[in-house]
């Protein structure tokens, strides 16, 4: 089982977002624990990953060594790359 650690930043824009989305957020995130790598992709020219949630992006850092999956941003999909 790996470990879901949400950085400050992420939190904060967890609660800006609506809330029926931001549980959908919440609960893909949350499925990570177990496979970190399903329903991901490799960001290009990045060492992180991103998660799709609808039109929101979830960035993400997994760490095969520590069983760690750090969130570090959720964003809207037009925004989030920028």
């Amino acid at each position: 089982m790996y470990q879901v650690i949400w950085s400050e930043s992420a939190v904060n824009q967890l609660k800006k977002i609506d809330r029926s989305v931001a549980k959908q957020i919440y609960q893909k995130v949350s499925l990570l624990r177990e496979n970190p790598h399903r329903n991901v992709k490799k960001i290009m020219g990045s060492p992180y990953f991103r998660l799709r949630v609808g039109d929101y992006r979830v960035i993400i850092d997994i760490s095969k060594e520590q069983l760690r999956v750090l969130v570090l941003k959720i964003g809207h999909r037009k925004k989030i790359y920028k």
